[in-house]
């Protein structure tokens, strides 16, 4: 071999050297890649992400990002307190003298006494069936001899069945203490002695849902029509599969709805976002992006996110962040206090500039991009920074994360329609996973009538005993 050979053999293998050398270094950055991303995956909870605190564990909390307040717990120097209260006219009254004088042994009891204190217990009765008879009579015409029979009240149906009142009562234990089947069957009969069977409730509540279904639709004609809605979703199991249970709620109204899937397609069978014309408020979730001319985020969510992107890629412009929101929430909060519809304009200007700056400063702060051999196409957007994601996030919506600035009515996160959706959780603790659809609709159309009618001040039980009565209490216009 001569040396020309030599020399062009071992160039050839200091380019495949180089090559593999090069397609090493790629898969090396590909999979520093990849162990980063599971690593901020393992590092979220509850109070960096989403993620329910049910999803945490036994693992130690770890500090919220709420400042202490510096009082003690319990209540507070000034708060009126609440007590019993006397009833003015009591049920009953028992009076106690004494029958011999404590001194001498004398027999009072024909000699008169007098009052020197008095003091109430309030207790209940004690809790038994009441059974009323229901005789149908026929009387006979004494002009013409025509028998006419009488017509039993509405509702009463049967031989013998049960009354509105032990209907409400299971339904309140089931549907709003939420207690399993079992346990409200068994809670009936130790309290009222009814031995009523698990297949009795669920046809009770069935009936319960037929009966308010249209008060349901109202709900769902009032909250097309409200000036804020604010939307989320929350999973669960039916038949071991995953389904979305879906809420639209306001201050006065809360709408469930389930659907088999998460997204556009649940958010158009549902029917109220594709006609809402207000503000809605929601998390970062892109499908509720297409409905509604306005747009709020909410900003518990936007400071978990940003909580995450601090403890686990250490920026500093993300507490910077943080405490601007926490601040001009606290702003916006004291000009309302002060009836003043308007923040200052010069002091509305501050907000705004210290907010693109923290976005300016933290756009120097993120790292160039380090050149990489190209990995095979994907589909989908490219793969930036969980910083830039976000930041790119909170400079496109700037609006939607600032605007409560302009209006004190906008809500500063979206807590209303998580407590709405929280019930489904305990639901899910206690008693497991639903049945069937059916059992799925019932609870959203019964927990829809009674979340809102306990935001319009209504006693649940009442209007659950007038359901049975067949006259259930109409929902009124929130806005």
């Amino acid at each position: 071999m001569t040396d020309t050979e030599r020399i062009a053999e071992l160039e050839a293998q200091v380019r495949q050297r180089d090559e593999i050398i090069a397609e090493l270094r790629a898969v090396v950055s590909d999979l520093q890649r990849q162990i980063a991303e599971l690593r901020a995956q393992q590092a979220k909870d509850s109070h960096n992400s989403s993620k329910p605190p049910s999803s945490d564990g036994l693992k130690r909390r770890t500090g919220v990002s709420r400042p202490k307040s510096g009082r003690k717990p319990g209540g507070q120097p000034g708060h009126p307190g609440q007590t019993l209260l006397r009833q003015a006219t009591p049920d009953h009254v028992q009076t106690h003298r004494p029958a011999y004088c404590e001194q001498c042994q004398q027999d009072l009891n024909h000699v008169a006494g007098q009052e020197v204190e008095r003091r109430q217990v309030q207790d209940v009765p004690p809790l038994r069936l009441e059974a009323t008879d229901h005789v149908l009579e026929m009387v006979h015409c004494p002009r013409c001899h025509h028998p006419t029979r009488g017509t039993f009240p509405t509702g009463v149906r049967a031989p013998v069945q049960y009354g509105p009142r032990l209907c409400a009562v299971a339904t309140y234990l089931h549907h709003v203490q939420l207690l399993p089947y079992q346990g409200t069957c068994q809670a009936v009969e130790a309290l009222c002695g009814a031995r009523i069977s698990e297949r009795t409730l669920e046809s009770w509540e069935q009936e319960a849902a037929h009966v308010v279904r249209p008060q349901v639709e109202r709900i769902a004609e009032y909250a097309q029509a409200s000036m804020h809605g604010h939307g989320d979703e929350t999973g669960y199991r039916l038949n071991g599969r995953l389904h979305w249970l879906h809420t639209f709620s306001t201050r006065w109204l809360t709408y469930l709805f389930p659907h088999a899937k998460r997204g556009r397609q649940a958010l158009d069978a549902q029917g109220i976002w594709p006609h809402f014309h207000g503000v809605g408020i929601h998390d970062r979730w892109a499908s509720y992006e297409g409905y509604a001319p306005q747009h709020q985020w909410c900003k518990a969510h936007l400071i978990r996110d940003l909580t995450f992107i601090q403890e686990t890629y250490h920026y500093e412009w993300t507490a910077r962040m943080r405490s601007l929101l926490s601040a001009m929430h606290a702003a916006r909060q004291e000009w309302t206090a002060r009836r003043q519809p308007q923040i200052p304009p010069d002091e509305h200007a501050t907000w705004i500039a210290e907010y693109f700056a923290i976005l300016r400063d933290g756009y120097a702060s993120l790292p160039p991009a380090a050149p990489i051999e190209p990995l095979p196409k994907r589909r989908g957007r490219a793969k930036h920074h969980p910083a830039q994601n976000l930041l790119d996030a909170l400079v496109q919506h700037a609006d939607w994360v600032i605007g409560f600035l302009d209006d004190g009515a906008l809500p500063f996160t979206n807590n209303l329609a998580e407590r709405d959706l929280r019930m489904l959780k305990v639901q899910q603790k206690i008693s497991g996973t639903f049945r069937n659809d059916g059992g799925v609709a019932v609870f959203c159309a019964l927990r829809s009538y009674l979340a809102t009618l306990q935001k319009q001040g209504h006693s649940l039980f009442a209007a659950l005993t007038r359901v049975f009565l067949g006259h259930p209490l109409p929902v009124a216009w929130g806005t």
